[in-house]
């Protein structure tokens, strides 16, 4: 994502990293790369350096405590494009993470700032390749559409997020580990029994490979599409 915006825009890039695993040629943008420990103290520290030196775009390596999320989000609240990582099981889960790191008391707030400002997650599981030469990911897409902006805001329905995700993939390209794992066995790529390990609901993977249908697919509004 980076180099790809160091090709094409010309903007200044700052990321923070512990460690620095990958070294950028300035392209068309201008990247600062800093390094916990080395650079500065720590995330939270180095991001709230990074915005006063005004970026267009901050890479947090990670995100590891309340103070360095907060910094995140009002960074983008601000018209920043916030790129970081955070070591959750999917996309669900991540939001929860967000969410849940905040105290009880201000998390309806948390979850309308976040709601406005998350832009998508992408998750992945790198799952060994069928014919043993390394691994290949998995990977699951969560872009910040209307319906999902009502899942964040509304903990009753953040469940439903996997299902919209399903259904989006034809409307959004968004899709879920299972969906992406199927993708997977059908291109030969991961073993039947890889494939049933490393989804999230096994036997809807199963039967989805059988080729019979869950009948979970009803009734989902989109905000204008229903499926």
């Amino acid at each position: 994502m980076l180099d790809y915006r160091n090709e094409i825009f010309e903007e200044t890039i700052i990321t923070i990293e512990d460690p620095i695993e990958y070294v950028f040629r300035d392209k068309k943008a201008y990247i600062v790369q800093r390094e916990v420990d080395l650079d500065t103290q720590s995330f939270s520290t180095g991001l709230r350096a990074a915005l006063r030196e005004d970026p267009d775009v901050i890479m947090v390596g990670e995100m590891r405590d309340l103070e360095t999320i907060q910094t995140a989000l009002r960074a983008a609240e601000t018209g920043h494009f916030v790129l970081s990582t955070l070591h959750t099981q999917d996309a669900k889960d991540t939001i929860s993470r967000i969410i849940n790191m905040f105290p009880g008391e201000e998390q309806n707030h948390l979850r309308i700032l976040l709601a406005a400002v998350l832009k998508a997650v992408i998750s992945q599981r790198l799952i060994p390749r069928k014919d043993g030469k390394g691994v290949v990911p998995a990977v699951e897409v969560l872009i910040n559409t209307g319906a999902i902006t009502e899942c964040i805001m509304d903990p009753d329905k953040l469940l439903l997020i996997n299902d919209y995700m399903e259904k989006g993939k034809k409307i959004y390209g968004t899709q879920t580990f299972d969906q992406s794992v199927i993708d997977l066995y059908n291109q030969g790529l991961i073993s039947y029994k890889d494939a049933l390990m490393y989804a999230s609901n096994p036997s809807d993977v199963e039967l989805k490979i059988k080729g019979i249908t869950t009948g979970e697919d009803e009734g989902l509004d989109f905000g204008g599409f229903t499926y």
